[in-house]
């Protein structure tokens, strides 16, 4: 276990960003997101969560793919360069880690995203628990314990101290680049500290949520059931839950006139809008009761079906906060287990 001091972190940023780019919280315009960190930028690890997750360090949310220029009568397809530059995310909660851990079981299996399988090769994560966990929190449900995240190297904040606990190779080649900014330490205090996140965990409304009769088999039982004509009627489409999810892989593919030649790019799309999966013979999905159906039985039924049970959700409850018309999957998974939503 080592340890520096919360006033010495700007040296730390400093260090690591001499090798490698730094992604970490910052606060600008009155928000905090993950961004790039620079000498004047405010980090702000305080926040417990970012708006958006931490996933566009490897699924960004725009991205372009190819180019294609016309030279006469030759067309010129250019390639997109994969990520090569080793980079660092400084700061992810336990939740984001185990998103990234769901993104995983999407672009790395065959085929291979190469896009998102550079990023994961040549990206660092440094997690850090959850100080204060909010009303809104239920990482627990999916058991995960954001009093120890995973992550490539851990963190605690304590008192006047940072700890860094290396859980990996790139961990330990982490902790080597800065190492001497760190200090050994006793393992108590985040002992300390991790005890009393648990004891807040357990005081949660949304932690003891149970999710009986949620999996990879109840398709047929909960595709079909009236509940959903009641839950989807204040949907709005707005589309907020699927681009504050740290787990949402839904993405189109576009291309763009730059006037010297087309773009090919990606970004992020959402199961909830009409035009989604929009195909030349007709939309798949027709009505908005079907569309937010097909969110919430990809979280919890058909992603664990194909997933070894792995859940799509990791309760980091950013959809709780931020849906306008007050539909979460804590909702939903209330509604279906007759408890009060």
């Amino acid at each position: 276990m080592k340890r520096i001091k919360l006033e010495h972190l700007k040296a730390l940023y400093r260090r690591i960003s001499e090798t490698r780019a730094l992604y970490l919280p910052v606060r600008s315009a009155g928000k905090t997101n993950f961004a790039f960190w620079t000498e004047d930028a405010e980090a702000d690890l305080d926040t417990l969560k970012t708006v958006k997750s931490p996933k566009d360090a490897f699924f960004p949310q725009s991205e372009t793919l190819y180019t294609c220029r016309r030279e006469g009568q030759k067309l010129h397809v250019e390639p997109e360069e994969l990520a090569n530059q080793d980079f660092v995310v400084f700061g992810m909660k336990a939740c984001d880690v185990q998103g990234v851990r769901v993104l995983d079981q999407v672009f790395l299996k065959d085929p291979v995203d190469s896009f998102y399988a550079a990023r994961r090769q040549h990206g660092t994560i440094v997690s850090l628990a959850c100080h204060a966990p909010e009303e809104t929190c239920f990482c627990k449900v999916f058991q995960i314990d954001c009093a120890a995240p995973a992550g490539d190297v851990a963190a605690w904040i304590a008192a006047e101290y940072l700890y860094w606990q290396p859980q990996t190779e790139k961990g330990e080649a982490l902790t080597e680049l800065v190492s001497d900014l760190l200090e050994d330490a006793e393992t108590a205090p985040v002992d300390a500290e991790q005890a009393a996140i648990r004891a807040m965990v357990e005081q949660l409304p949304y932690s003891h949520l149970s999710l009986e009769g949620w999996n990879g088999n109840a398709t047929e039982e909960k595709f079909d059931s009236p509940l959903w004509e009641q839950l989807y009627k204040p949907c709005l489409a707005c589309g907020t839950c699927t681009f504050v999810c740290p787990t949402c892989q839904c993405y189109d593919i576009k291309d763009y006139d730059t006037g010297k030649g087309v773009q090919r790019y990606r970004c992020w799309d959402s199961c909830m809008y009409s035009d989604f999966t929009m195909m030349a013979a007709a939309n798949s999905r027709t009505s908005q009761m079907q569309r937010f159906r097909q969110r919430f039985m990809h979280k919890l039924v058909y992603f664990p079906a194909n997933n070894d049970g792995m859940y799509s959700c990791v309760g980091c409850g950013r959809c709780v906060e931020k849906c306008p018309a007050h539909l979460n999957i804590v909702k939903v998974i209330k509604a279906f287990g007759k408890e009060d939503p």
